[in-house]
């Protein structure tokens, strides 16, 4: 792959920053008050009532559901909550069960750990809670328990997570994407400025600051996969390609009125702009105010009757002319497609928008829908997957931990391969990143601990304050920096043993030396099977391009070919197009993380994979409409359109594997596209929807295709 080569010292330089990187954006003052008090009331609870275990049980419930708690709406932040609390609770009773025999800890906790690096696939959120699920029975497992102790232990670990939802739930959720959906709406209202606003070639390009500030707000969120921060993606994409839509029609605009001032078209055009810079207004108000703007469909009905009035008028006898306006049919072509994405995107955005969109994926089968965990993980079961061979290797070695561990009869044993889990990650970068800071952080936070037991008087009442500020450290600054979170929660869990009234010094003691030595093992296991992700991305994405292509063939064939039913079984392909793109999203992360990665084709990629997760949904919606409309023939037009996009899809992965490409190279979807819509019956269930999703295809890949360009000519993903 074609990138600046990068000397060690550079190397080292990105890896300090790395590993010194404080993310602000990620401070949450407010989730961490409520989870520090979801940690302290228990332990406040418990020792008032004489049962200060029991009170370290809820507390410990509470510490690990903290971290599913975000500023999601209630009804998801609930149900992950809920769900954290449920696997706390079985984690807690597992581990007290199994802790009687030594092999059977060391061959569950490796059960164990194999779904906890498997469902880094279906994201961070999922990642964590697993994580910490494989902690909770690791240190638990350390206490060996009767049935009826470990049934008790998980009620009370459960009990504790139950209650930090009810503290979570009790806060309306922050408007976190508030930033986002106001330099959006900022950039989409200069864009209706630009329709009219005079070109001067001193200023800087229209909007400049506007995408500035827009790409500055997004960035936060380039490696969330959520549905919203996806379509915030997709719609910066879309700005941006509506701005050269825009320029180059504005310039076509100034010459006809140069040239062909008389010419009826150029009212035509002129009215297109007006009906434009509405439809771009409203998007804008739609985004600031969080409102979907019920006057949406009807100013973008007015932009389409625009463009069709324009392409049903009668070309001048002029050749000049009439390449001049034939030009202009096609950036007005692409602007409305453009602009009807923008419409969908930002009416789904909001919060009504996006419980509107949860209810419609209610309603498609689970295995056509996007985000469906269980064909996820179906798909990555297999060794070409990065997930599979990363759950392999942390199952490994939190194996290997546990045994030796219990060989060596260490004091506090669970440090070992509870280390081992937290700092093993999928990619090599974060690893030691992680690796680094957990041993550092550790030694820190065993120092505090250390000097806060001596400075401080020894009472329950200085303990609970203590765990309360180092709590709210954890949630407030962990999630900004992982050397923070790990002087606190080393801290953290010092204190609350202490509070039990186990000396510290033989904690402290204990989790140095268990520490340094999981820590250890970790870093020597991927450094035996390290991967450098700039060296593999590019062929990664043109995979998931590949996989799609195939799928997409697939639904096109059932089409062309089916009588009422599919003739072709689209599962395996289906499941194939799945494992690429996690693939592709565990790639990313991974090269996120990675030193001398430029932050630009960080961003591309970003938009590359939201624009794909709407392509890949178009298809899929295709798929759907198979299954709910009656059968009809396949118009000739479908079938060209259909050739093209799989050409598309072709060339643009041959360009990530070294091939020469321009934007000339690429079929003109969008010229496909509208021959298509003007054939066949319009009122046909089953034309109706292609015409819809093949409109959301051709927008999709002609961002992509775009995306894809610019990346590739910054040297960020074609191979050598």
């Amino acid at each position: 792959m074609a990138s600046t080569v990068a000397t060690p010292a550079s190397r080292w330089t990105s890896f300090l920053k790395t590993v010194t990187r404080f993310e602000k954006e990620k401070i949450a003052p407010w989730i961490a008050l409520r989870n520090a008090a979801g940690v302290a009331i228990p332990l406040a609870a418990g020792y008032l009532l004489g049962s200060p275990r029991a009170g370290l049980a809820l507390a410990s419930g509470g510490l690990n559901v903290s971290f599913s708690d975000s500023h999601e709406p209630h009804a998801r932040r609930a149900r992950r909550m809920l769900a954290a609390s449920l696997l706390v609770g079985l984690a807690a009773f597992a581990g007290g069960i199994v802790g009687r025999s030594a092999p059977l800890v060391t061959v569950v906790a490796g059960l164990a750990a194999f779904p906890a690096g498997l469902v880094v696939t279906l994201g961070a959120a999922a990642a964590d809670l697993a994580l910490l699920s494989l902690c909770l029975v690791i240190v638990y497992a350390a206490v060996p328990l009767s049935p009826h102790e470990a049934a008790y232990a998980g009620l009370l670990a459960a009990a504790g997570g139950i209650f930090q939802t009810v503290l979570s739930l009790l806060f309306w959720p922050l408007r976190r994407f508030t930033p986002v959906r106001n330099a959006l709406g900022s950039l989409f209202r200069e864009l209706a400025r630009t329709v009219d606003a005079p070109i001067d070639a001193s200023e800087p390009p229209p909007a400049s600051l506007q995408r500035t500030e827009a790409r500055a707000a997004l960035a936060p969120l380039d490696s969330n996969r959520a549905i919203e921060a996806q379509r915030y993606r997709m719609l910066l994409s879309e700005a941006e390609r509506l701005l050269l839509s825009i320029l180059a029609l504005r310039r076509i605009r100034s010459r006809m009125r140069r040239e062909l001032p008389d010419e009826p078209a150029l009212r035509s055009i002129e009215r297109f702009f007006v009906a434009c810079s509405a439809v771009l207004t409203s998007i804008a108000s739609a985004l600031t105010t969080g409102d979907p703007a019920a006057a949406l469909p009807e100013r973008l009905g007015e932009l389409q009757a625009q463009t069709r009035s324009f392409r049903e008028m009668r070309p001048p006898d002029d050749p000049v002319a009439s390449a001049m306006l034939d030009d202009a049919r096609r950036q007005m072509d692409a602007i409305a497609g453009q602009l009807r994405a923008g419409v969908e995107l930002s009416s789904t955005a909001t919060q009504a928008g996006l419980s509107a969109f949860e209810l419609r994926e209610a309603l498609i089968p689970r295995t056509l829908r996007v985000a469906s965990a269980v064909s996820i993980l179906r798909a990555n079961l297999n060794l070409d997957s990065a997930s599979f061979r990363h759950a392999v290797r942390l199952a490994v070695c939190v194996a290997a931990g546990e045994a030796i561990a219990h060989l060596l009869g260490l004091e506090r044993s669970y440090w070992l391969p509870m280390t081992i889990a937290i700092v093993l990650r999928p990619d090599f970068a974060t690893t030691f990143s992680r690796g680094v800071l957990r041993l550092t952080g550790t030694l820190a936070g065993l120092a505090l601990s250390t000097f806060l037991f001596w400075a401080l008087p020894s009472s329950p009442a200085t303990d609970i304050s203590l765990i309360t500020v180092m709590m709210f450290v954890l949630r407030c600054f962990g999630p900004a920096n992982y050397g923070i979170f790990a002087v606190a929660i080393t801290a953290l869990i010092v204190l609350l043993i202490g509070i039990t009234g186990v000396a510290p010094s033989g904690v402290i003691a204990a989790r140095g030396l268990n520490t340094v030595a999981g820590g250890l093992i970790a870093l020597a296991a991927y450094r035996l099977w390290p991967t450098w992700e700039r060296k593999h991305v590019g062929e990664v994405l043109a995979a998931m391009l590949d996989a799609y292509r195939d799928y997409f063939r697939m639904v096109r064939e059932n089409y062309i070919h089916a009588e009422g039913r599919p003739s072709v079984e689209t599962e395996p392909v289906r499941l194939a197009g799945r494992l690429a793109r996690s693939n592709l999203e565990a790639s990313m992360d991974r090269l996120a993380v990675e030193p001398g990665t430029s932050p630009d084709v960080l961003r591309l990629l970003s938009g590359i994979l939201a624009s794909s997760h709407r392509l890949i949904h178009a298809v899929m919606s295709l798929e759907a409409g198979l299954a709910a409309s009656a059968p009809v023939p396949a118009r000739a037009a479908f079938r060209t359109f259909a050739d093209h996009v799989e050409f598309t899809l072709y060339y643009l992965a041959a360009a990530l594997r070294g091939s020469p490409l321009t934007a000339g190279m690429l079929p003109d979807l969008r010229e496909d596209h509208q021959l298509l819509v003007s054939s066949g019956d319009p009122y046909t269930a089953r034309y109706a929807l292609v015409n819809v999703e093949t409109d959301r295809i051709t927008n999709s890949l002609n961002t992509i295709s775009m995306q894809i360009l610019a990346v590739i000519e910054l040297g960020g993903l074609a191979q050598t």
